[in-house]
């Protein structure tokens, strides 16, 4: 068993912790740090700042709507290509040996005594600290909504993508559909279900913390290349902070209604 004091370094961090907004923002590819025990798993360098180890650009934007909503924001602190939050410990994705056009050597052949080490190291004490977090608020009667903060690639596999803003729904379409109307309502090219759905297993996180508990939930994608800087960062969180904050009151008039 590995010294718990060390596992604590790969612990995810919640800030704002304290918000009284409705909100919960969820980063799970908030970072490209990957410890010294992993090295470089065979990349080079310039491949643990692109788009393979983390998403460029949402940590800022999430922190940047956590300010504006009064929302706690939960982030991962390790790139993905050591555990990918946002996947099951048993999807091949939660430790690609490959990820877009890149071969990942140092996950090619992933002992499964090494696969519980990373699950138990990154995966477990995200999620459990998440579901802490979710499940103090609904016993304070703040019954949270859950919103992960995403980005993507403007090209993939040589494709152009020309969706700038795209609002992902897992179970309930509720919440996702409202953001995306708001949406609409901006400059920025907004679809449902894009760049990817539910179908292509991108909804991990929201099918484990929000859709057991019914929560309203939606991911959001943003194209990267629209936060690339701190400036950009901060513009678009100006741009979606109403658009979410639209979006949550109107399932909340929704619910009335009903």
């Amino acid at each position: 068993m590995r010294d718990k004091t060390k596992l604590a370094q790969f612990a995810p961090k919640i800030e704002n912790e304290t918000a009284l907004g409705r909100i919960i923002l969820v980063c799970e590819h908030a970072s490209h740090h990957i410890p010294p025990e992993w090295g470089d798993l065979g990349l080079s360098p310039d491949l643990f700042r692109a788009h393979i180890a983390w998403d460029p650009g949402a940590l800022g934007l999430a922190r940047g709507l956590s300010q504006r909503l009064d929302a706690p924001l939960v982030h991962a602190t390790l790139s993905r290509l050591i555990y990918d939050c946002n996947r099951a410990p048993d999807m091949p994705g939660a430790m690609p040996a490959r990820s877009e056009i890149h071969d990942i050597p140092g996950n090619a052949n992933i002992s499964a005594t090494e696969r519980l080490h990373r699950t138990t190291a990154v995966y477990l004490p995200f999620h459990d600290a998440l579901h802490s977090l979710i499940a103090r608020r609904i016993a304070l009667g703040l019954r949270p909504v859950i919103i992960t903060v995403h980005s993507f690639t403007p090209i993939y596999f040589g494709q152009p993508r020309p969706v700038e803003f795209g609002v992902i729904h897992d179970a309930d379409p509720t919440l996702a559909r409202a953001i995306h109307a708001a949406a609409r309502q901006t400059k920025l090219n907004t679809q449902l279900n894009a760049p990817y759905s539910a179908a292509d297993d991108v909804t991990h996180t929201l099918r484990v913390q929000a859709t057991p508990y019914g929560l309203p939930n939606a991911m959001l994608e943003i194209r990267n290349d629209l936060i690339a800087t701190a400036a950009a960062e901060d513009a678009m969180a100006d741009l979606l902070a109403p658009v979410l904050n639209i979006g949550l009151v109107e399932i909340q008039r929704q619910a009335k209604a009903s």
